[in-house]
């Protein structure tokens, strides 16, 4: 059995990662922290979450119980993921990482630290997500460069990040299988006389509002047709089972950095 450390226990993803892992017999809740000076902090964790007494505290750092556990599960902030991460990596435990809104540079430092641990690294969890992944690649590939490509995504009011991970990943999938340099034709934002649309550029709109969980739409606008891909996730739970199922496949791989598309087999 994998004993798991759940990060953000008392948070909105860290909940559910929490009180699902329950479901699993491959699993067991060995920790859950939060940060320093959470109001919950010495609480039963399965009591904040609504499974009911666990014997597990909620304590307010990663390093006072990584010895007694085997992977941690991080969905919180680029900042805390890192110091999870580093944590991780010192005392060889393989981690899962859902969170979003990472630099280059922070990219390169996940590499480095991930050279001798296993970690799964996502911007989405969800199975739907990561098999429209390789959908988009294939449509991409045969629609070319006469189709225009347009990405929306829609968030809940209280996501850091923009644009979602998802949606930065996407545009990287289709613009990998149009050998075109995101970083060059990506348009975040439209506004005044801005002039005909180029080519090849992709578009990437936020939207912002309510509780919105997460939708992304792709439009592959050509003439005469308008081909859209849309995702709606209605609850996390979708992405919690996803990274619980994630932490069972990663648990004993070789050291290295995986992501869903590994964990579901579409390489």
């Amino acid at each position: 059995m994998i004993k798991i450390a759940v990060a953000g226990a008392a948070g909105r993803m860290g909940s559910r990662i929490t009180a699902l892992s329950k479901e699993y017999k491959e699993l067991q809740l060995a920790g859950a922290f939060e940060k320093k000076g959470h109001k919950d902090t010495g609480k039963d964790a399965g009591l904040i979450v609504g499974i009911g007494d666990t014997g597990i505290p909620l304590v307010d750092s990663l390093e006072s119980i990584i010895d007694n556990v085997d992977l941690v599960i991080s969905f919180t902030t680029v900042e805390a993921t890192l110091e999870h991460l580093r944590i991780a990596s010192s005392k060889g435990k393989a981690i899962v990482i859902g969170t979003t809104g990472f630099t280059k540079d922070n990219i390169k430092e996940v590499d480095k630290l991930t050279e001798n641990i296993p970690c799964v690294m996502a911007s989405n969890m969800s199975m739907g997500v990561n098999l429209l992944l390789k959908v988009l690649q294939d449509i991409a590939k045969v629609l070319g460069d006469a189709y225009d490509v347009e990405i929306i995504e829609a968030h809940h009011r209280m996501k850091k990040d923009a644009p979602s991970g998802t949606a930065l990943k996407m545009a990287q999938v289709i613009a990998g299988a149009l050998n075109r340099n995101l970083d060059e034709i990506a348009v975040y934002a439209r506004k005044g006389i801005i002039g005909e649309r180029t080519p090849k550029e992709i578009g990437i709109q936020t939207i912002r509002a309510g509780d919105i969980v997460g939708e992304h739409t792709v439009i592959f606008g050509g003439l005469g047709e308008r081909i859209e891909v849309v995702h709606k996730v209605s609850s996390r739970d979708t992405f919690a089972r996803g990274a619980l199922r994630a932490a069972i496949w990663v648990y004993g791989k070789p050291a290295g950095l995986y992501d869903m598309q590994d964990v579901l087999g579409l390489k």
